[in-house]
């Protein structure tokens, strides 16, 4: 068991104005990771500050800065000004990024070759891979036919995202690009990509690959998420 409390940031009672991490000083709970990890956030300096880190953690925060209007006339006035595809393109510009990997799901196909327009016409060699790359039969995992999505089907392709990863290893991309992985397939491309990655959009099938919606209505809708799930 570690000998500090359990981080719960996201329940901190203080406004975000008055919270010590946004200072370093000010309000604080007894949990605050801020307080109680010191050690940590001097070892996550140095990786940050990193010669192999470095230059890719100061490029991440400048562009944070880049995607809001008004910051001359202070942080009340400061307004967003860009789509997160946007701030892809002017990221991978920013680290000097030549060839790009897009990573996607097969159900969101029109939206890759969107994506994969996007990208190219700004300049980058793009290397896109569909998750179901390879035609591997979900038997190889021991998926019975009852849980397939079409459980009447011979032969169904399972996601491969490791095959996904390995893909875009093979063709040497800078930086890849996520699309509507799955939950879990996302989890699997990333531990076996060799370069950095950044995720466009994630997989939501009943809201239209906008998870946040049922968060947004926890109050009405999905009221029911206050209680455990069956």
């Amino acid at each position: 068991m570690a000998d500090f409390p359990l981080p719960q940031c996201a329940l901190c009672p203080y406004d975000w104005s008055e919270r010590f991490c946004r200072t370093g000083k000010g309000k604080a709970p007894k949990d605050c990771p801020s307080l109680h990890m010191r050690a940590l956030t001097q070892d996550a300096v140095a990786r940050s500050t990193s010669p192999e880190l470095g230059p890719f953690a100061k490029a991440a925060s400048v562009q944070e800065a880049t995607c809001y209007g008004g910051r001359e006339a202070g942080y009340d006035a400061v307004r967003t000004i860009k789509p997160r595809i946007v701030e892809i393109v002017e990221f991978a510009r920013r680290m000097g990024y030549a060839r790009l990997g897009l990573v996607f799901c097969v159900g969101l196909r029109k939206e890759a070759a969107v994506v994969h327009e996007i990208l190219a016409v700004n300049g980058f060699e793009v290397a896109s891979v569909s998750c179901k790359v390879g035609g591997v039969s979900k038997a190889v995992l021991g998926i019975a036919p009852e849980e397939q999505v079409d459980p009447a089907a011979a032969h169904e392709t399972m996601c491969n995202p490791v095959m996904q990863a390995l893909a875009v290893n093979a063709a040497q991309t800078d930086f890849n690009v996520l699309l509507g992985l799955c939950v879990g397939h996302d989890s699997l491309f990333f531990k076996h990509a060799a370069a950095m990655g950044t995720v466009l959009a994630v997989k939501d099938r009943l809201l239209g690959h906008n998870p946040l919606a049922a968060i947004y209505q926890y109050e009405s809708y999905y009221r029911y998420l206050r209680k455990p799930l069956p």
